[in-house]
Parts: structure tokens; sequence; C-alpha cells
């Protein structure tokens, strides 16, 4: 198997199915397709047939969209448990995740995810503050009913599916509950995100749209070093 990924700092879609890889022990490669960069687009658009990563390629089948991939590496793999085993369980952590995928748009607007950065301060807390109750609400309620550290006591697909989150609480410190600033702690905490990170900050490659500084309007793009 072959995982087609993004820029590691910034692409959370990509980290998403990843992460499902990694912990789960699948063997596969990965290949980062660059998200910036003159002929950028084209240069994906020839890889995946969305236009977008990631994209999961296993011998001539070629599967986009993460919940796509993460369904595909449950059914390929019903021991390891991606999802819950219980049925109910597995019902709340497919409807967390597809949540996660409609939902938390002034999140991912104000507040993209940036694992190089540390920008305390710089998100407005108002324009997210919507988004940040129902996080709240969402992961304290599966939280309290496993007792944690991840969503249903053990780490599964809905976790990686908020994982990008964990980041932004902690790149922009965001203001969160102290059982929410666990969570984060347990995922920054988790080996497989550790190897994604490690790898992350030693990328060299900005990608302005996902820049807070850039977004705000501080700098024009095509400016940062």
């Amino acid at each position: 198997m072959k995982l087609l990924i993004g820029n590691r700092n910034y692409s959370t879609w990509s980290l998403r199915p990843w992460l499902v890889l990694k912990h789960f022990g699948i063997p596969f490669e990965d290949e980062v397709l660059q998200l910036s960069g003159p002929g950028w687009r084209e240069r994906l658009a020839e890889r995946s047939p969305t236009g977008r990563v990631p994209v999961l390629i296993d011998g001539d089948l070629v599967v986009p969209e993460t919940i796509a991939i993460i369904e595909y590496l449950a059914d390929c793999f019903p021991d390891k448990a991606i999802w819950p085993a219980d049925r109910a369980q597995r019902a709340l952590a497919r409807a967390a995740a597809a949540e996660m995928h409609s939902g938390f748009s002034a999140l991912r607007s104000h507040a993209p995810m940036n694992l190089r950065a540390s920008h305390p301060g710089r998100v407005d807390a108002d324009l997210v503050a919507r988004d940040l109750r129902r996080l709240e609400a969402l992961l304290g309620g599966l939280l309290d009913a496993s007792g944690g550290p991840f969503l249903f006591g053990a780490f599964t697909a809905a976790d990686a599916m908020y994982a990008p989150v964990a980041t932004r609480i902690r790149t922009y410190d965001l203001a969160v509950s102290d059982r929410t600033s666990a969570y984060v702690e347990a995922i920054y905490a988790l080996p497989a995100f550790q190897d994604w990170l490690a790898q992350a900050l030693h990328e060299p490659w900005i990608v302005d749209d996902d820049e807070i500084d850039v977004i705000q309007g501080r700098v024009k793009p095509g400016t940062l070093a």
C-alpha cells in the first residue's frame, strides 16, 4: 500500500489515515505531494483523481478521500479494531468522524493546522467559540463515557479524525477545559503522532494559505521565509 499525502506540517486530511495506518501497524509507504510551488495543482491532478490528498493506492485500486480510506482499511484489517468492536460504540465513533468531516468550519478557516508554529492568542476567540463549545460537548461526552484517554478508551479512527483539532488547540493556545486539554496531550503522546510530528518539523516548505500571518493579512503571500 502507498498513501499519497500533502505537506505534513499542514495537511490535516493526510494526517488522519496516516495515523490509522501507522498506529495499527499496517505496512505501507507514503509519498509527499507538495501543496505549494509552481505547478503544484497540475502535478497533484496527475496523481489524484480528485486533485486532492490523501489518496490510498493498493495494487490497481486507487481510493481518494480520508473516510473512504479509513473504511477500506477497516474492511481489509477487521482484526485491527480501527473502529470500536461494539456496534453502538462503532455507530457513535462513525457519527463523530462524520461530524468532523462536515463541520467545525470556523476552526478550519481561522485556525489552520501548523505543527511548526506557536501562535497563542492569534485567533479571535469569538470566531471559533461556537465550534469550541460543540467540540467540548462532543469530546466531553465521549470521554466521560469511555473513561479516556481516547474517545472510546483505546485509540480508534475517531481519534485520528480529531487529531488535527488537538494540534490547533495547542498551536493557538485555544481556551478549552482540563478534560479536553488532557485529550490533546494523549494525542500528542501517541507514538504514531510523534512520528508524524518529527517529520513535519523538518519540512522546509511553506504553504501561504495555511499560515496565520498571511490569512490575517499581516504579511503578503510569498514573503515568509
